[in-house]
């Protein structure tokens, strides 16, 4: 399975930015995706999870601005981040969890969001 990452770019605070996260190759299953993101001199932090089953998870810091989203024909997951802040700026990446202990990592992709 390959993750194709996509979106990202600049942004003035305020503004808006969409992720993809697509899934390609052979037929498999899936526990959740999940969106992370890193900051330069910080840990990776979890910023979204929706599961096979659709439910949503947050961060608290990005709660009522931030919404993941998932197209099954399409094996792709969305983040829609909105309102941005200086502080979103990081590096996100998509993850695919197929089970508790095999995961799969995307390229990341460079959000900067400028004051």
């Amino acid at each position: 399975v390959q993750l194709q990452a996509s979106g990202g770019g600049l942004v003035q605070a305020g503004g808006s930015l969409r992720l993809s996260c697509a899934a390609s190759g052979r037929s498999f299953s899936f526990n959740s995706m999940s969106y992370w993101r890193q900051a330069p001199g910080k840990q990776r932090e979890l910023v979204a999870r929706i599961t096979k089953a659709g439910i949503e998870s947050y961060a608290d810091d990005v709660k009522g601005r931030f919404a993941i989203s998932r197209d099954d024909a399409k094996n792709t997951i969305y983040l829609q981040m909105d309102s941005l802040k200086p502080e979103d700026t990081a590096v996100y990446y998509c993850k695919i969890s197929f089970n508790s202990w095999n995961s799969k990592w995307g390229q990341g992709t460079q959000v900067t969001v400028s004051s």
